[in-house]
């Protein structure tokens, strides 16, 4: 009769129940990182007696409707910016405007929602007044309604236009790898380390 040898798997069984909960709280952690976001926001060069009238100046005494944003208030009255900025556009009357009143109690958030607005409603012409009021002032982009259409000659003719490019698995895979974080290479290496241990485990409970 052939005896049979029970094989206790501990190395194994460490990591079968270790490796998820440490994936799942560095990668828990990993998740609820915060994303840092920045504001991109262009700033001209100092104004001279020879470039005075280059930026905003030329453009201070057109016809704007006040707005005045109360402190942190933006956010809530977004839609009705969106439709005045709509307003205007579909207004299209030259030089005129949005002036949108902020003053030393508005926030970061005031700030950034007017100027998520402004994208919302796919207005383009704005600046901020750093000069003399800090004011944020939405332009009017006129368009000449009888303006001709200029006709272009062919712009992608006689070019080479290739296909999309489509990742394979092994391109797919590499990407992956690349956006792991640091702590998924240290429970890797971990892991074939009980790997390893628990073969040799095995091997001797065999010979033995």
């Amino acid at each position: 009769m052939i005896s049979r040898k029970r094989i206790f798997y501990v190395p194994g069984l460490i990591s079968a129940l270790l490796i998820p909960v440490l994936f799942w709280y560095f990668g828990n952690r990993k998740i609820n990182e915060p994303i840092p976001n920045v504001m991109d926001f262009g700033l001209p060069a100092k104004l001279t007696k020879e470039n005075h009238n280059d930026y905003f100046e030329a453009f201070r005494n057109w016809n704007y409707q006040k707005i005045i944003v109360q402190p942190n208030s933006a956010k809530s009255n977004s839609a009705f910016y969106v439709s005045k900025l709509k307003e205007l556009q579909k207004s299209n009357e030259k030089k005129t405007g949005i002036e949108f009143i902020l003053n030393d109690y508005n926030t970061y958030g005031d700030f950034a929602s007017l100027l998520n607005d402004m994208a919302i409603a796919k207005h383009e012409t704005y600046g901020l007044d750093l000069d003399k009021t800090g004011h944020l002032f939405a332009l009017t982009n006129y368009q000449d309604p009888n303006a001709k259409e200029i006709e272009y000659d062919c712009l992608l003719c006689n070019d080479v236009i290739r296909d999309e490019y489509k990742p394979t698995f092994i391109g797919n895979a590499q990407f992956f790898i690349k956006q792991l974080p640091k702590e998924a290479f240290y429970l890797i290496f971990g892991f074939l380390i009980f790997l390893n241990i628990s073969m040799f485990s095995i091997k001797e409970r065999f010979l033995n």
